[in-house]
């Protein structure tokens, strides 16, 4: 197995696009599966498109169903931070994602991001892990 670590700041954005990374990991691979994994409690990955304000939808989806106040048990941090370790029951802590010749199959408009809404933690890791046929 194959494995390797990105190290992010997410300071700057709460959608992070991690697809061409993952493509250069895997592109001298040929057949097998990709998992990408974020050891942490208020983060999680997703497979959605990007750059046509699905971003921006989905932000505003989590707010609704998960709202920044201060009316959640888990409660220190910046305001909504018990929302932020609720996140990763919706949005999954990892993807796997099939390989072949080296190249992740991946829908026409589907990227892999990091999602990070917590404003408290803007240091992030993610590990990516091939496993060759």
């Amino acid at each position: 197995m194959k494995t390797h670590t990105l190290s992010l700041q997410t300071a700057s954005s709460k959608f992070v696009d991690l697809t061409s990374e993952l493509e250069r990991f895997v592109s001298a691979a040929r057949d097998g599966l990709l998992n990408v994994f974020v050891p942490h409690a208020t983060a999680g990955v997703a497979v959605i498109e990007t750059g046509s304000g699905s971003e921006e939808d989905l932000e505003q989806a989590l707010n609704r169903l998960l709202p920044r106040n201060q009316t959640y048990v888990h409660s220190h941090g910046s305001p909504g931070h018990g929302a932020d370790h609720v996140i990763p029951a919706f949005i999954s802590p990892s993807v796997t994602i099939p390989v072949v010749g080296g190249a992740l199959q991946l829908g026409t408009w589907q990227s892999v991001v990091l999602v990070d809404l917590n404003e408290d933690n803007p240091r992030r890791q993610v590990h990516l892990s091939f496993l060759a046929n």
